[in-house]
């Protein structure tokens, strides 16, 4: 009973980068992933995969009967259910097979025949939605009282006949479901040509050095102290993509038809209406989210002068951003070193909590390093319902490579508590919900450190990553639903979105949120190219949900933190929900809701907080506290 693709990884492509990448041969075994736990071979994948699909065809025979009794719409139900959750097993060994290697065409090929698979089934299924309003919530709800064995299939059902307007008929939903052959034609296009084909540019440093600026050279050469040398690398990274700026637009704007055509098909008026509707999320929550972000602009420039004035700087550009606001903090850790420290910080969630976590390390869900052709950035895969959940990691000594860690661990804790503690119809949660728990992980390790940590020095670089960890998931994420809305209202328009003219409205929303036209912080023109490597915009509205969840887990966590243990065993609960009702319901449960703006005003109270103690800090030192060269 859900909409079957590729799994949709938890992900975080923030942070930077510091160590090279290395040989996937040179990495010892226990910081790479254990693949066998979901199929012991390749053979034996295959042969799961044939005996499911097999399995998938006997769900014809359901075809114009779920209405006859309540345990012929059991014998459905359970017979989708195990061939779905077969389904997530082997699209996460698939999956995460490509991952490791984007340039190994066996692995891609894997993949790609499961998506058709995967297709098919929801072709085959696109009977049950209509079939099952017809039958009408009346008849739907005597059958659960009749057979309470279809009491873990209520919310499901539910969320079916809630959206019975949006609903067509069998054939229009068989069409529909072909249709994702091609739909992600545009995001699977723009991540094979950005992680292996497209054409990485090299740069001389001003020590001489030459480096070349993949992604991962990207992230760590913009975070050199030498403030030409960041200049440099933004010029040629951005300056590289706009050269390939027609090719990226075209995917880009293959995947904002695609989700125009899901709307128009399912009889929404908007994209945006689409895709909310899906997890149930009020239209107006998302744009509360987009005035609140930037009604809290002066809170952001607030920061953005903060740093400014902790670099030394006369006028503070783009390229600055990424620098460190405190050269010099011991802010580098191992990755045994980086364990400790998570496990550390996670103490206030319970033992029970922590011992996964730590299972999560020894037993090899994990893999760590950068290799060649891996998946850049960070994810969570938690498809795999009877197994445990992966992590990809690009780990590379940073702290905030510890925070992108512990973010991912988030993810990961919430899929094996909801896949424990739920059934599998109800065990995969709203993706609204998603990061909540791997930023309230976060908000944990930042507690962490601020109270293991006296020096002036280490607290002010401390403090200064919590703003970045805002200026990323609040404002960053913020400005990117604001472009993601511009670019889907253009082509709902009938308008043409170039690469030329997805430039121009991202370099206008840029220079809106960072202040460019008072001077608080200047957008130099080939920042209007950035767009072009941030793969959430093939999503579909998914970055929206970075900033609510993170609101959501800070004004959660503080009562974590403070010690109520009330307000810990709600938040436990919620990680156990699964899907079991709708995200704001959840999150009212929890105790905190949504459709209000409290959420995003405690968490900009917070930021002036660590900016008051930022501030108090330079005073006494009488400084700005940096070496950075200008």
């Amino acid at each position: 009973m859900k909409r079957l693709a590729l799994p949709l990884f938890l992900v975080l492509v923030i942070g930077n980068v510091l160590a090279q990448t290395r040989e996937r041969t040179e990495v010892s075994e226990a910081f790479t992933w254990r693949l066998t736990d979901l199929y012991p071979s390749d053979e034996a994948f295959q042969q799961a995969r044939d005996k499911t699909i097999a399995e998938s065809r006997k769900i014809d025979g359901y075809r114009d009967k779920l209405g006859e009794s309540p345990k012929t719409l059991l014998e459905f139900l359970e017979l989708l259910s195990n061939v779905e959750k077969e389904f997530g097993r082997l699209m996460t060994y698939a999956s995460l097979h490509a991952a490791q290697d984007t340039r190994d065409s066996k692995r891609l090929a894997m993949a790609q025949e499961l998506e058709s698979a995967a297709v098919e089934l929801e072709s085959r299924t696109a009977f049950m939605a209509p079939e099952i309003e017809s039958v009408g919530r009346q008849k739907i709800e005597q059958f659960i009282q009749q057979e309470p064995k279809l009491k873990v299939y209520k919310q499901p059902l539910d969320d079916i006949l809630r959206r019975a307007e949006h609903t067509g008929t069998p054939g229009e939903e068989r069409i529909i479901a072909a249709a994702g052959l091609i739909g992600d034609a545009g995001g699977d296009i723009f991540g094979v040509f950005s992680n292996a084909d497209f054409p990485y540019p090299e740069i001389q440093l001003s020590d001489g050095k030459k480096v070349k600026l993949d992604q991962a050279g990207f992230s760590l050469y913009r975070t050199l102290p030498n403030r030409d040398d960041r200049m440099k690398v933004f010029k040629t990274f951005m300056g590289k993509l706009h050269d390939f700026r027609r090719t990226f637009g075209t995917q880009l704007h293959a995947g904002v038809k695609r989700d125009f055509f899901y709307a128009k098909a399912r009889n929404y008026q908007t994209s945006l209406d689409s895709a909310l509707d899906e997890n149930a999320i009020p239209v107006e929550v998302y744009h509360t989210l987009v005035k609140n972000v930037n009604a809290g602009l002066p809170t952001f420039h607030r920061y953005l002068k903060l740093r400014q004035r902790m670099m030394g700087l006369d006028q503070l550009h783009y390229y600055d951003l990424y620098a460190p606001l405190v050269p010099g903090a011991d802010l580098k850790y191992s990755i045994e070193e980086a364990q400790k420290i998570i496990l550390a910080s996670l103490t206030p969630m319970g033992t029970e909590y922590v011992d996964v976590v730590r299972k999560a390390f020894a037993e090899r869900w994990i893999d760590v390093y950068p290799t060649p052709g891996k998946r850049s950035g960070a994810f969570s895969s938690g498809n795999a319902y009877d197994v445990h959940p992966y992590i990809l990691m690009n780990y590379n000594g940073l702290f905030t490579d510890v925070s992108t860690l512990t973010h991912e661990l988030g993810h990961t804790m919430h899929s094996y508590l909801s896949n424990t503690n739920q059934p599998y119809p109800t065990a995969d949660y709203p993706i609204f919900l998603a990061e909540v728990a791997s930023t309230f992980n976060e908000a944990l390790l930042m507690d962490h450190m601020l109270k293991t940590i006296k020096d002036d020095k280490v607290r002010l670089s401390l403090l200064g990553n919590y703003l970045e960890g805002i200026k990323a998931t609040v404002f960053r994420q913020g400005q990117f639903a604001e472009f993601e809305l511009k670019i889907h209202e253009v082509v709902e328009k009938g308008e043409a979105l170039t690469g030329d003219k997805l430039g121009e409205l991202y370099l206008d929303v840029t220079r809106k949120y960072y202040g460019h036209g008072a001077k608080v912080c200047v957008v130099d023109d080939e920042i209007q190219s950035e767009w072009s490597f941030i793969p959430h915009f093939y999503y579909n509205y998914y970055v929206y949900q970075y900033a609510t969840a993170y609101t959501a887990s800070s004004a959660l966590s503080e009562k974590v933190m403070a010690g109520d243990a009330e307000a810990k065993k709600r938040y436990l609960e919620l990680l156990t929900s699964g899907g079991s009702d709708y995200p704001i319901e959840l999150l009212k449960k929890a105790g905190v809701d949504m459709t209000t703006s409290q959420p995003f005003e405690l968490t900009l109270k917070k930021m002036n907080r660590v900016m008051d103690e930022m501030e108090q800090i330079l005073d006494k030192q009488g400084g700005t506290g940096s070496t950075t060269q200008k």
